[in-house]
């Protein structure tokens, strides 16, 4: 998708797209609202990333693939979103972050996520961290105050970020697919990732490059498709091994509401089973 010539967008076409009917004022109650429908609708997905295609990352690019019936990751999908929270009269900044896969990985600001704030509410004396993009992450925004928040059956921690200072850290799940999150209290645009959008669509070593991932939340748990292994992570996680063409591209409309171009379906297939393949070969 290139450079966008509209720069406004229909906030009543995306609150539909949310499955919501109508703008509400500003407050904690109607951002977590909002928070949750897109989560529950819009997936983290990286099917052009595993097609070849480097996407822009422009918000309201963003916005129209969201409006599209597409996702994305991290720098697509907060885009847009704050995109909406502006345009609904929420104060909403941009802040770059650092996820960590493992344990094992120093804390870092990395730039490899997109990171959101929300301040001012009418009904909230601290701000609220804002993340669509995790994937298997937030179904509900966050206050930023230091401690366990619980959602449905996982457990998130927040605390002061000891690599940011006046940042903070998420920390996660430990059912999740990543362990931990630092973003910095430093204010950026979107220009401030583009490099970074860059190297995450394009390297060999970037982990949207090496396995095709689609991830949603709702209140009870995530639906995680990696390659061919549909996951459905709650208190306990039950797999199911997609290795029918047919059952894997229906499962992406009808757990994602992805529906793919007949001209992509059969290289992205070959990416899933490829994938899947050389997965089995290193656990055999």
């Amino acid at each position: 998708m290139g450079a966008s010539h509209v720069r406004s967008f229909d906030v009543s076409e995306f609150l539909r797209r949310l499955g919501l009917t109508e703008a509400e004022p500003p407050g904690a109650a109607a951002l977590t609202r909002l928070h949750q429908a897109f989560v529950e609708r819009v997936p983290y997905e990286t099917v052009e990333i595993q097609l070849g295609r480097v996407t822009s990352i422009d918000p309201l690019d963003s916005v129209a693939r969201v409006l599209a019936g597409r996702g994305g990751y991290c720098f697509h999908l907060n885009a847009a979103f704050a995109e909406l929270l502006v345009a609904l009269g929420y104060h909403v900044r941009k802040h770059p972050g650092g996820a960590q896969m493992t344990p094992a990985d120093e804390p870092a600001i990395t730039r490899n996520h997109l990171v959101l704030t929300v301040r001012d509410l009418p009904d909230s004396d601290v701000p609220w961290l804002v993340d669509v993009g995790l994937g298997d992450g937030l179904h509900s925004p966050l206050p930023l105050r230091e401690g366990e928040h619980r959602q449905g059956p996982f457990t998130f921690r927040l605390g002061p970020s000891e690599v940011a200072p006046g940042g903070w850290r998420l920390r996660h799940d430990v059912r999740g697919s990543f362990h931990a999150m630092d973003f910095a209290p430093d204010e950026v645009g979107m220009d401030h990732f583009a490099e970074r959008h860059v190297d995450l669509s394009t390297s060999p070593e970037s982990g949207f490059v090496r396995t095709f991932c689609v991830e949603r939340a709702d209140a009870r748990g995530w639906d995680v498709l990696r390659a061919l292994t549909l996951s459905r992570v709650e208190e306990t996680t039950t797999r199911t091994v997609l290795e029918d063409r047919a059952d894997w591209f229906a499962a992406l409309a009808d757990v994602y509401g992805l529906v793919i171009a007949a001209e992509d379906r059969e290289p992205l297939w070959r990416k899933a089973v490829s994938q899947h393949e050389a997965h089995l070969a290193t656990t055999a």
